[in-house]
């Protein structure tokens, strides 16, 4: 009996050096200051799936010229919506199932799935002859890339406990600035065959493909990282079988001095129920309200760049691409220095309840302010306009990263990938009809110019503000209740 104790205590002993849950507790052990390291793996990791995403936006308008299927210069924004809601409706799709894959097989393995779906499928999209080629390339982007709900748990398990709200915040903010720097490398490098005639004539790839460099670009980051992604740890405690082994490689830290009638007890006591996910309100109600504001955060999106490109007869600023590609430049900027500085200060002080309140409040009399910004030229317009966008996508970040705090508390580990796969579904969702809506809406506008009642665009940034005073109502009691341990 001597040996076999020995025999089995040397087997849980090797258990626990192997497994890969076992060895993030390790990690976890070693992370005496800053995890720095561990922070800017998830940064890069985030950013190469979030860069693709609204890349396109500034030069969505003339890719749809180019395509030749809008029959009027006020009907391109409503084909321009489509392409931008395909890969928000492939998402919608299959989040959930990555979101159980994620739970089931770990998180890395659908990591690096996403990012390699990056590489094939965003670089195809920059190839588009046709409307239906963007559209279809767009949407398998959508529907292969499961990373963002699992990646979310993957934040708040990489860390110890004092970290994992900086952890949330590194996902929010990587977030973000590539949905910021994607916009601002699609506006710097498209088209440029016309910008850059020196160097990348007519007759290239580049010539004949005008919006292929800004996907190749991100593309190639997303190889990189994709390479890289094979060496991160596993968070999941996948122990593969025995579940006595999983309680005895915990109890090998420590000598025990409990009974041995009570050391059997705890062994086949067992894990307790899941709890139902749909019947958990506190993350129900954040999920539902982060669905809201993700709408409205699409449909802005969207709107924005038609309406900086559009011309000022139609209520446009006449921008070029690289002119939306500065302001979204400068915002990113902008975004960086807010997350890093104000925003853990700003948590601590009022909760993610009040942050995010606040940030939907303010977000209000900002939007109406975009059509008199309009009328402003020089450098006036171009301070106003960078001044506002700053403080728009500061104030929408904001917001998520304090609904991502409050459905990652929600939930226990085990549960965490199955509800960012629901919260991924339902975002998706709403995302998907962002840029469609949004689309839709501006071209509605553009044709009535001269209506008595809220004129060309002052009706779509009056249509934003309605979705947003929603979205700021659903931040009160009953409705959003913050989970309490």
């Amino acid at each position: 009996m001597a040996v076999n104790d020995q025999t089995e205590v040397l087997l849980k002993k090797h258990y626990y050096e192997n497994c890969p849950g076992c060895k993030v507790d390790k990690l976890k052990e070693s992370q005496r200051g800053l995890p720095i390291r561990e922070l800017v793996s998830i940064w890069i990791v985030v950013l190469s799936t979030a860069l693709p995403i609204s890349s396109l936006f500034p030069f969505l308008y003339f890719m749809i010229r180019d395509f030749h299927i809008a029959k009027r210069e006020e009907d391109i924004g409503y084909y321009a919506g489509y392409v931008g809601s395909s890969l928000m409706f492939g998402r919608v799709l299959t989040s959930l199932f990555w979101g159980v894959v994620a739970d089931r097989y770990g998180r890395k393995p659908v990591i690096v799935i996403g990012i390699i779906t990056v590489v094939i499928f965003n670089t195809l999209f920059g190839l588009s002859v046709n409307f239906w080629m963007a559209i279809a390339t767009r949407f398998l982007l959508g529907s292969l890339n499961g990373l963002l709900g699992p990646i979310r748990a993957y934040a708040t398990e990489l860390f110890r406990e004092e970290y994992q709200a900086l952890g949330i915040t590194t996902v929010s903010t990587a977030w973000g600035i590539g949905l910021i720097i994607g916009p601002a490398l699609g506006g710097y490098l498209a088209q440029p065959a016309e910008k850059f005639p020196s160097i990348f004539s007519k007759e290239s790839v580049f010539g004949r493909f005008p919006y292929f460099l800004p996907c190749l670009a991100i593309s190639i980051f997303a190889l990189v990282v994709s390479i890289a992604s094979f060496w991160l740890p596993e968070t999941l405690h996948m122990h593969h079988g025995s579940s006595e082994l999983d309680e005895s490689c915990k109890d090998m830290e420590t000598p025990s001095l409990e009974s041995p009638t009570k050391n059997k007890r705890h062994k086949f006591e067992g894990k307790a129920p899941k709890k139902c996910l749909i019947r958990n309100w506190p993350l129900m109600s954040s999920i539902i309200l982060y669905c809201v504001f993700s709408f409205h955060d699409m449909a802005y999106t969207e709107i924005f760049s038609l309406w900086a490109v559009s011309p000022r007869r139609l209520g446009g600023l006449s921008y070029t691409t690289e002119d939306v590609g500065t302001v979204l430049s400068i915002s990113g900027a902008g975004l960086i220095v807010f997350q890093t500085c104000l925003f853990p200060h700003l948590t601590r002080l009022l909760g993610p309840v009040v942050v995010a309140r606040i940030g939907g409040v303010l977000s209000i009399p900002l939007l109406s302010s975009y059509p008199f910004i309009a009328m402003l030229t020089g450098l006036s317009l171009s301070t106003a306009l960078n001044c506002a966008s700053i403080a728009k996508n500061v104030m929408y970040v904001s917001i998520v990263t304090s609904l991502f705090i409050l459905q990652n508390k929600a939930v226990d580990q085990d549960q965490r990938g199955a509800a960012n796969g629901i919260a991924m579904t339902a975002m998706s969702l709403f995302k998907a009809f962002g840029p469609a809506g949004g689309g839709t809406i501006f071209s509605w506008a553009q044709k009535r110019q001269d209506a008595a009642f809220l004129p060309g665009n002052h009706m779509v940034f009056f249509i934003l503000n309605v979705v947003g005073a929603i979205g700021v109502l659903m931040t009160f009691k009953p409705f959003l209740v913050e989970h309490r341990n």
